[in-house]
């Protein structure tokens, strides 16, 4: 808790980010820094609950002790507070940037008042650790002799190899591409998390001993049995990266791709050359359209606009949310509600106008004379509840038509690639995932483990550094036969899934 009346006293006010109009010039971060009196008056609206439901099933899925680092800030005690946040979070420099923060959405005092800003005092107590020098690399004492090889270097891979080697065991992470990181490196735009801050972490356990291969793709170009055989455990943290596509006529026409492509192709030409190389999709002077209402739809929209993009539009097949939650979303729920994100405030400052519309269904593609993509068809739907079921039906005459030259495909993903699972034998759940339980994350290949989303499915960050975290504490008693990690829904009794 803050101050035991601070909630009463002082309204929330989250941290601003850079000016819109001025922000999509350039690829740098847009988060401000904030003045310390700031942080403490919002940690002193942590209310002194009794049951701090943001650290329940519902609200932070990596068990962080919210209350107590909350206090330590309004109390200016930020080293202890960033050892208390370090002790459940491998990487709050990761999650306070670009979490959605359901801790907040779940949080007590948000039945009655706006929630704590938990997401920025997080990422606050993490930057002045790095500012001040207190965080440093820690390698373990004595080391087991245990050899880990780590597939994926995403949240989960790496929250997995960082608990394994705090434990003593000689950890190796693999990753298919040129830089490690996985999502946190590709997937997500350098204006929303400056790759030096993924480096910074990736660099201090290298420090502590792990040891880092990139280019391996393994069950591709690296003989995925030998790699099994030369090590104690093997664990598979590979994301879920097959996306969903859109088969409807006109979809093998040129000009249309998917979201991860050109985000990757983007931030890949942006480190190495600046963009100046040209070899990634670029979007200057076009129309684009951007299918798919989520984070990695938003992240198409942001960097479309640093191009320089002609005009933009955001289709999504859902409903648009209620401004407040509905009567079927109660607290402590994450809240189903219309937000405005960074893109989008981007978007109206160039443009004048929020560019999403919802309940939009794609129909076909048309071309132009060279089979480029020309426009795309679409028809409005709406959604009804039936039998507790939600379904969807066309609305007859609200068929539309907009010009694009350029479609990118943000509708998610289906799970991960199977060439990995089959190289190893692992099977594969109803969902096409990895299958293995959480808890245990065993496969049923014998020393062969599985964590993150192509075990559980397209999910957060957060999720994939509790999967990580559980899987490092499941490997180590299958090591030694014990273990003194902790595990996020397993040692403390709070998030599972």
């Amino acid at each position: 808790m803050g101050k035991v009346t601070g909630f009463k006293e002082f309204n929330r006010e989250t941290v601003p980010y850079t000016d819109p109009a001025e922000r999509v010039k350039n690829y740098e971060e847009f988060l401000v820094e904030v003045p310390e009196a700031h942080l403490k008056t919002q940690g002193a609206r942590c209310m002194d609950c009794g049951v701090p439901f943001c650290q329940s099933s519902t609200g932070c899925p990596v068990d962080n002790l919210i209350p107590e680092w909350n206090d330590l800030v309004y109390q200016g005690r930020w080293k202890e507070a960033l050892d208390r946040l370090h002790k459940t979070n491998n990487f709050p420099e990761f999650t306070g940037r670009v979490c959605p923060a359901p801790c907040e959405g779940a949080g007590v005092l948000g039945i009655t008042h706006p929630a704590v800003t938990i997401k920025n005092i997080e990422n606050a107590i993490v930057d002045r650790g790095f500012a001040e020098g207190w965080i440093k690399a820690q390698p373990p004492a004595e080391r087991t002799g245990k050899k880990v090889a780590v597939i994926g270097s995403g949240p989960a891979g790496l929250a997995c190899a960082a608990q394994l080697n705090k434990a003593g065991h000689l950890v190796t992470v693999y990753e298919r591409a040129d830089r490690i990181g996985g999502l946190l490196m590709y997937g997500i735009p350098n204006m929303k998390l400056d790759k030096e801050t993924v480096d910074r972490r990736v660099n201090l356990l290298r420090e502590e001993g792990v040891e880092f291969i990139t280019n391996a793709h393994v069950g591709k170009n690296g003989a995925v049995e030998e790699l099994r055989d030369a090590n104690d455990a093997t664990v598979l943290c590979c994301g879920a990266t097959t996306p969903r596509d859109l088969p409807i006529p006109g979809r093998e026409l040129d000009g249309i791709h998917f979201a991860m492509e050109f985000l990757t192709l983007n931030t890949k030409s942006l480190l190495a050359r600046d963009l100046d190389d040209g070899r990634f999709i670029n979007a200057k002077d076009r129309d684009v359209i951007v299918i798919g209402g989520g984070d990695t739809g938003a992240d198409c929209i942001g960097t479309a606009l640093r191009h320089g993009c002609r005009s933009l539009v955001n289709l999504e097949l859902l409903g648009q949310p209620p401004a407040e939650r509905a009567s079927d979303n109660p607290w402590p729920d994450w809240p189903v509600i219309f937000r405005t994100e960074y893109a989008h405030e981007e978007t109206i400052a160039r443009f004048g106008a929020d560019p999403r519309s919802f309940g939009i269904l794609s129909k076909a593609l048309s071309a132009d004379d060279e089979g480029n993509v020309a426009a795309l068809h679409a028809v409005g739907v709406e959604w009804k509840r039936n039998a507790g079921i939600s379904e969807m039906a066309e609305v007859e005459g609200t068929e539309q038509t907009w010009e694009a030259d350029l479609i990118l495909l943000a509708m998610g993903f289906l799970g991960p690639e199977a060439y990995l699972a089959e190289a190893l034998g692992v099977a594969l759940d109803p969902r096409s995932n990895y299958q293995a339980e959480h808890g245990d994350f065993k496969t049923g290949v014998s020393g062969v483990f599985a964590a993150g989303d192509c075990r559980r499915g397209q999910s957060l960050g957060v999720w994939a550094i509790n999967e990580g975290r559980g899987a490092a504490r499941a490997i180590d008693r299958y090591l030694v036969g014990t273990s003194s990690l902790p595990a996020p829904g397993i040692t403390m009794d709070a998030a599972s899934g």
